[in-house]
């Protein structure tokens, strides 16, 4: 028997197990399971490797898409740029590789809403998943700015420093933070929504709840609003090929 899973923290809501549950069911797919390592810290990592018999591949998500990085063996080309990890294949020799399909998942969903004025990008937050939507922006030839709590090397704006005007000059805007996520969906990251037009595109990562506060605000001023729903279901694709279960 195959088994696949998702490395993560506080994961039982997750959109992957459920997506390969019905993937396995409606393809005929008997010889593959898929289950949630719920782990409190990237250390069990090595145990779950060794100890699950037959295990082939895993999705990796919060808060370990960087941390599990120096447990691989190999990293491909993309995750090695990217600097974050979210698919790790076991080879038959029992390697651990490493790749980023993130950024598919991401730049296929992006791509049939942008327009000519859609050129500059704002990235809320700092993370793994932000480090794939950076990587993702450049080859779209977007260019972008980071946004987090705190100004820093590399950081241009901080939530604080944010104005009107920069919110008017970077027409699309990618919520990469947990903030919204259910059951706390009555937070978004503070932005001044007033500035966001119907020019805008608000791209949330967050797919539960489908419309989050984020978005809500975002649409009540005419903006073109898009989740991550797609976004997963591309990359868990993608993950799927890589994968190459026989």
């Amino acid at each position: 028997m195959n088994k696949l899973g998702l490395l993560g923290r506080n994961i039982s809501y997750s959109f992957s197990k459920a997506y390969f549950k019905k993937k396995f069911e409606d393809e005929g797919i008997d010889n593959t399971s898929y289950e949630n390592f719920d782990i409190e810290n990237i250390d069990h990592f090595p145990s779950i490797v060794k100890n699950t018999k037959g295990l082939k591949g895993l999705n990796v998500t919060i808060p370990y898409k960087e941390q599990v990085i120096p447990y691989l063996d190999k990293l491909n080309k993309k995750a090695k740029e990217i600097g974050a990890v979210n698919t790790i294949k076991i080879t038959k020799k029992g390697k651990l590789v490493g790749y980023n399909t993130d950024c598919y998942g991401f730049k296929k969903s992006l791509e049939p809403f942008i327009k000519k004025h859609h050129r500059k990008a704002l990235v809320l937050g700092t993370g793994g998943a932000s480090k794939a939507i950076a990587y993702s922006l450049k080859e779209l030839g977007i260019s972008f700015q980071y946004v987090s709590r705190k100004l820093s090397n590399g950081i241009a704006f901080s939530y604080e420093t944010l104005t009107v005007e920069d919110i008017e000059n970077h027409q699309i805007i990618i919520n990469c933070t947990p903030l919204g996520t259910f059951p706390n969906i009555d937070v978004c990251p503070d932005i001044q929504y007033n500035a966001i037009t119907e020019k805008h595109i608000l791209f949330d990562l967050i797919y539960n709840p489908e419309e989050t506060k984020f978005l809500s605000l975002g649409k009540q001023n005419g903006a073109t609003i898009i989740n991550g729903l797609n976004m997963l279901k591309l990359q868990a694709q993608k993950a799927w090929s890589i994968w190459d279960i026989e």
